[in-house]
């Protein structure tokens, strides 16, 4: 690896933590407080309103059913009072190796050093130039008939996009509602086999090139699109599955190795390519559901603290000796059984 630029001027904190979070959306948050009941000393850095603040309510999340995505937040962190948990609103602007193999986050002027660093980061969605669509996203134009489907079931949808993904969604979406029109805006790309099978469950197709989006949630009324050289289509929501970039440069200024897709690559213990470091959620290809960020982010804290409890214990001339006979790995993170 090459080596590194020195620092820009700032302050460094004396102070070593035991793990810096970038990130506080629901894998975040949960890795925060996981860490936080396990006594560890993390600083959490928020980089703004999570990816879902333009729904009007998430979905699918057990007992938190309905609630807006801000308030899940708010409560998330509420609930991190109690711990050494440090929120800050400033997101992390440079992160960088240190020579004794800690890692230094720059936060406006200051770096905070830590002994591990766990990226939330997520992913950003980059929408279709469709004029009028970007003003409906999450009101009206959605991503997930998991999320927003239910409340959509039964009524004339679209699907916008081609291709392939379009193909699935479409499909998919069909299960909440037969009144599916697939939206290819003048580049269908699909094959004959995958035209019959839309037309065979009932799916319509519409080619014409997509001109605006009018209407939806913000007026209270459906959705109007219009179309070159063809009669507009008024339907009750509109699904896609946008192209997405990850949310931050810093795992690949890092050296953390990405996938074909750019998505942050990691192992089953949610560690990157970089020793050290470990990456959650939406920024991993990982499923994009609220209750799945948060699971991940858990299991990461899990594996962070018992690192660092093995770490201890060898500080201290010990180790986690197996009975005779246990293949188990001596580094597995405890099992709610084991508790």
């Amino acid at each position: 690896m090459a080596e590194l630029p020195p620092p820009r001027a700032g302050r460094v904190q004396a102070d070593l933590l035991d793990v810096v979070i970038v990130g506080a959306g629901p894998s975040g948050l949960s890795a925060a407080l996981t860490l936080g009941r396990s006594r560890r000393r993390v600083l959490l850095l928020d980089g703004g309103p999570p990816r879902n603040a333009s729904v009007s309510a998430g979905h699918g999340l057990l007992t938190r059913d309905g609630m807006h995505p801000a308030d899940l937040k708010a409560q998330a962190l509420a609930d991190l009072a109690p711990y050494d948990v440090t929120v800050c609103s400033d997101g992390a602007r440079e992160v960088r190796r240190e020579p004794d193999g800690a890692f230094a986050v720059r936060v406006g002027q200051d770096w905070h050093r830590t002994r591990v660093l766990l990226f939330a980061t997520g992913v950003r969605d980059v929408l279709p130039p469709v004029p009028g669509l970007r003003e409906r996203w999450g009101q009206g134009v959605f991503h997930c008939p998991y999320c927003d489907g239910w409340e959509h079931e039964g009524r004339a949808l679209a699907v916008y996009g081609c291709g392939q993904s379009a193909h699935h969604l479409a499909l998919t979406v069909r299960a909440w509602s037969d009144r599916v029109t697939l939206l290819c805006d003048g580049d269908p790309a699909l094959t004959p086999e995958q035209t019959r099978d839309l037309r065979r469950v009932g799916v319509r197709i519409r080619t014409e090139p997509v001109r605006h989006l009018r209407g939806g949630p913000l007026e209270d009324q459906p959705v109007c699109v219009t179309f070159r050289g063809a009669p507009p289509l008024s339907v009750d929501a509109v699904f896609l599955a946008p192209e997405q970039q990850q949310g931050s440069h810093l795992p690949a200024s890092l050296g953390c190795q990405l996938s074909d897709r750019g998505r942050v690559q990691v192992d089953d213990q949610q560690e990157t390519s970089v020793p050290g470091v470990f990456a959650v959620g939406d920024m991993t290809g990982a499923p994009q559901y609220v209750v799945q960020a948060a699971a991940a982010g858990m299991h990461a804290a899990q594996v962070i603290n018992t690192r660092l409890i093995h770490a201890a214990v060898h500080s201290l001339g010990a180790a986690f000796h197996k009975t005779p006979g246990d293949r188990a790995e001596v580094t597995r993170p405890p099992e709610p059984d084991d508790e």
